[in-house]
């Protein structure tokens, strides 16, 4: 071993001085005069004043009763008569491609198939919701309803 490679069991102990030198003197790390040396000091928090600026949703005026909820597209099954052919998947998609719906910032909307018309094609419907008169047409012409 040589001597420069000994090193102490004990380290130096810093003292702490108050005054210039020290750690905590003067301001006692609360920075320079104002608000925020001042003791129980409270800033009003900077959010609650963007918050403040926000407008209120102050009832719907005349139109409370009306939902919130977006309405379903509605769609007779005559016009799937006149428009697929036997065997074909009805989907909100592919009224989309027939260009009946479009889709709204990227979500298509809900379809809903009623009973006005005559069917005699067996078609499959998947990701509608169909009426009770409907879904026994489709049933009768031989087609299918899946959720």
């Amino acid at each position: 071993m040589q001597t420069h490679n000994l090193k102490r069991l004990h380290k130096n102990k810093k003292r702490r001085i108050v005054g210039r030198g020290g750690k905590h003197a003067k301001t006692s790390g609360r920075g320079t005069k104002g608000q925020n040396a001042r003791s129980g000091h409270k800033k009003r928090p900077e959010i609650r004043d963007f918050i403040k600026r926000l407008p209120k949703l102050r009832g719907r005026g005349k139109n409370i009763n009306t939902s919130i909820e977006t309405k379903a597209v509605v769609f007779n099954i005559g016009l799937f008569n006149k428009l697929c052919k036997a065997g074909d998947t009805i989907s909100p998609e592919t009224l989309a491609k027939f260009k009946l719906i479009e889709s709204v910032k990227g979500v298509m909307p809900k379809v809903k198939i009623l009973g006005g018309g005559a069917l005699d094609k067996n078609l499959v419907f998947v990701g509608c919701s169909v009426s009770a008169s409907a879904k026994s047409a489709i049933e009768k012409a031989g087609g299918s309803v899946k959720m």
